[in-house]
């Protein structure tokens, strides 16, 4: 028998062990947290979904008062109307909802606004209806907007009161609003269209006054010549 026969056999594997006995955890526990993970948002993902419809449920009817019941509907990008269903809206869809009030007669029609503030986007519900041809209700969804200062617009009345009749009605041929939505400095509000701002909070008046704006602009030349469809429930 030779010296090298007598020289103790090393499995190289040896040292592998600890390095691959490590990534192995790793990845069972990767592989783990993956799984509850997962298994969490499909847990969630039902619940989720039911607050966000609550959600907006209650920003429509904050908006429509009399409104009984709430149905939402897709304005679609080639002019139709249709009910809203499950998954995500066909690209240039907006989105709306039908309020309906104790007889399911159609009370009015409801949709989010949102602008650039001054702090982040400020998001909004508006109320709209067919007889008056305006908005009659305005609510916040969403802001981040200084305290005691831009969210002055969900409690100083004056600023409140311009949505009570809101002008925002269409040309003759339906292509869109017959005067733009615009906030005028505070005092100065002349015509039915305008949006009275508040002093001190006037780029946050603005954002309110461009969100409705854009979101009407789109939407109201898609729905009222199809309103009769939402009439009923």
């Amino acid at each position: 028998m030779s010296a090298s026969d007598n020289t103790p056999q090393v499995d190289a594997s040896a040292h592998a062990t600890p390095t691959f006995t490590l990534l192995r955890a790793l990845s069972v526990v990767s592989a783990i947290c993956g799984l509850i993970i997962v298994g969490s948002y499909l847990l969630t993902l039902d619940r989720a979904k039911d607050n966000r419809r609550l959600a907006s449920e209650r920003a429509v009817i904050k908006v429509l008062p009399d409104a009984k019941s709430v149905k939402p509907w897709l304005a679609l990008a080639n002019g139709d109307v249709v009910p809203a269903g499950e998954g995500d809206p066909p690209t240039g869809a907006v989105r709306f909802y039908a309020a309906y009030d104790a007889n399911g007669h159609l009370d009015g029609v409801a949709a989010e606004g949102a602008a650039k503030g001054y702090a982040d986007t400020v998001r909004v519900m508006f109320g709209y209806r067919k007889a008056c041809q305006c908005i009659v209700g305005f609510g916040v969804v969403s802001m981040r907007e200084t305290p005691g200062i831009g969210d002055k617009i969900i409690t100083d009345k004056d600023f409140l009161a311009n949505f009570k009749a809101l002008d925002v009605k269409l040309t003759e041929d339906l292509a869109g609003l017959a005067n733009e939505v615009k906030v005028v400095k505070h005092g100065t509000k002349a015509q039915g269209w305008q949006i009275d701002a508040i002093s001190g909070s006037t780029v946050t008046s603005r954002a309110v006054g461009k969100g409705i704006n854009d979101a009407a602009q789109i939407l109201l030349p898609r729905l009222v010549p199809k309103i009769d469809r939402l009439e009923k429930q």
